[in-house]
C-alpha cells in the first residue's frame, strides 16, 4: 500500500458540490492498494500513519504524531499512485489493485484508523473527488508497505 501524506493546517474533499470529509490540522493521506498487497500492509500502512511522527514538539522538532495533538486525518482513494511511468508517455497500472481489492483495502485501513484516533473523515473511493489542501511546512512524505 502507499500512502502520500501532507501535514495539513485545512484539507477537504468534495464529491459533486459535496463536502464528503473536512479536517482542519491533521494529515491528508493519497492512498493506492498495489495488486499483492494482503492484511498485513494495510495494519502496517495504519500503525505508520498514525504514529509517524511528522508534527513539531517545543523545540521545533518533527517528534509528534497525528495521535499526539488530537489531530485530524483524511484519506482519499487515489489509484494513480501505484502508476509506473518508467517508459512511454501514458502510465501502466498494472501494479495496482483491482476496484473491488482495492475498495475493501481502503475501507479496512479507515476502519484500522479508526480505532486509534478521533477523527478520520474520508473520500469517496471511485468518485471524481476535489481536493483541496492547506500544507503545512510543506511537509510531505511517501509511505510505502
Amino acid at each position: 500500500m502507499i500512502g502520500l501524506l501532507q501535514r495539513v493546517s485545512h484539507a477537504e474533499v468534495s464529491v459533486d458540490g459535496e463536502t464528503t470529509g473536512r479536517i482542519e490540522r491533521g494529515l491528508l493521506v493519497l492512498v493506492a492498494v498495489h495488486r499483492d498487497d494482503t492484511d498485513a500492509d494495510v495494519a502496517r500502512l495504519a500503525e505508520r500513519l498514525l504514529g509517524y511522527r511528522v508534527f513539531p514538539d517545543d523545540a521545533g522538532r518533527m517528534n509528534r504524531s497525528v495521535r499526539d495533538i488530537g489531530g485530524g486525518l483524511l484519506l482519499v482513494p487515489q489509484f494513480t499512485l501505484t502508476a509506473d511511468t518508467k517508459k512511454g508517455t501514458r502510465a501502466s497500472f498494472t501494479k495496482g489493485a483491482a476496484p473491488d481489492k482495492a475498495s475493501a483495502f481502503f475501507d479496512r485501513l479507515v476502519a484500522a484508523c479508526g480505532t486509534g484516533l478521533e477523527r478520520v473523515e474520508t473520500g469517496r473511493f471511485g468518485a471524481d473527488m476535489q481536493v483541496s489542501l492547506t500544507n503545512d511546512g510543506p511537509v510531505t512524505f511517501w509511505l510505502e508497505t
